[in-house]
């Protein structure tokens, strides 16, 4: 892959190979997701009911295949991530637990994480649309603006050194062999839930090709790293911080800084949109009397602010960082289950149960 990528930064130059790379990392991961329905939302409330359904096994599938490709890559001498920021920089497991929770409460009320919104916005709905450009926005006011002192603060009320101290199998004393077994393991588990809820071939097919497309996005950014002159970060799928760092220098700048994340997140767009169109089901969705704007703005906010402060949304930190064993991935990843199920019950469930009750 190296003398391969050698070759095409000669003819495009560095930048541009980085684009071209996250774009098809983007196009693979937004073309799967939309076949599979790929949501962290909706595993919860499954989950949160009582059910472990199609829409659990979906997300297992993704989980395990992203945590078994990316550890085998590692295992086979194609990657290397004791660089990438999830391990190597201070991290905040205050900002992890809290973060987590506020993203999985904003989750619920948006009816979608961040990769859910722009996956659903490339096939016609505008509720989608909305609400990925506020949680934007937000991301980046909690990055550079006037939200970051809060989360700055909330951030340094408990954080962990970089390194060692981050990566969950260095601190059991395990070898990268037993990620690479945990993740066929649980890669097993999600085929076996897949067929007891009777989860088409393809469904199954698409949901792997989702996990893939994160390990394919860790191995391309350090293979970049190998033979590009300037450094380059090792990292793959995320959507808080890529998207807001997009739309800021569309906004702000005349020309876009060159890079993965910015052409990831068109990517992704781009490959939701092809496979809507392909399956017949792009469609136009707007705002009505039984959505709810005032929903959607305020979850959409809490899920700006909290995936920066997670470091990372319900794929970046959930899936992505999860994939590489990282410590502050794993607690955000469970907070924001957590948050998620607690707030479907209550806002959702709860309210549901008593119209029931009521009527007797």
């Amino acid at each position: 892959m190296a003398l391969d990528l050698v070759s095409i930064i000669d003819l495009i130059g560095e930048s541009s190979t980085l684009a071209v790379g996250g774009l098809a990392v983007g196009v693979m991961f937004g073309a799967f997701a939309q076949r599979s329905r790929f949501c962290l939302r909706a595993a919860t409330i499954e989950f949160g009911h009582g059910i472990i359904g199609s829409k659990v096994a979906v997300w297992v599938l993704v989980f395990s295949a992203a945590v078994a490709a990316t550890q085998a890559a590692i295992w086979l001498g194609w990657l290397d991530v004791s660089e990438a920021r999830q391990l190597a920089a201070q991290g905040s497991l205050s900002g992890a637990i809290l973060g987590g929770l506020i993203f999985g409460i904003g989750m619920i009320l948006a009816r979608g994480c961040a990769s859910r919104l722009l996956v659903l916005s490339a096939t016609g709905n505008l509720r989608a649309f909305v609400a990925g450009l506020i949680l934007t926005v937000v991301a980046q006011a909690s990055l550079r603006g006037a939200l970051s002192p809060s989360r700055e603060f909330l951030g340094s009320l408990w954080t962990i050194e970089g390194g060692e101290a981050r990566d969950l199998l260095a601190i059991s004393h395990a070898s990268v062999s037993i990620g690479v077994l945990l993740g066929f393991s649980w890669l097993a588990i999600g085929v076996w839930l897949a067929r007891r809820n009777n989860v088409s071939k393809s469904v199954v097919f698409s949901a792997a090709g989702v996990g893939a497309a994160i390990a394919a996005g860790w191995i391309f950014t350090y293979s970049m790293s190998q033979v590009s002159f300037d450094p380059v970060s090792i990292k793959s799928v995320s959507f808080t911080g890529p998207s807001a760092d997009t739309l800021m220098g569309l906004i702000n700048s005349p020309t876009l800084p060159i890079g993965f994340d910015v052409g990831l997140v068109p990517g992704v767009f781009l490959g939701s949109l092809i496979a809507s169109i392909l399956g017949r089901e792009f469609k136009l969705q707007r705002f009505n009397n039984d959505t709810g704007m005032v929903r959607y703005i305020v979850g959409a906010s809490m899920m700006g602010f909290g995936g920066m402060l997670a470091g990372g949304c319900a794929v970046g930190a959930g899936v992505t960082g999860s994939a590489v064993f990282a410590v502050t991935a794993w607690i955000a990843l469970a907070s924001m289950w957590v948050g998620a199920i607690v707030t479907d019950y209550i806002i959702d469930n709860l309210p549901a149960r008593k119209s029931q009750l009521a009527r007797f």
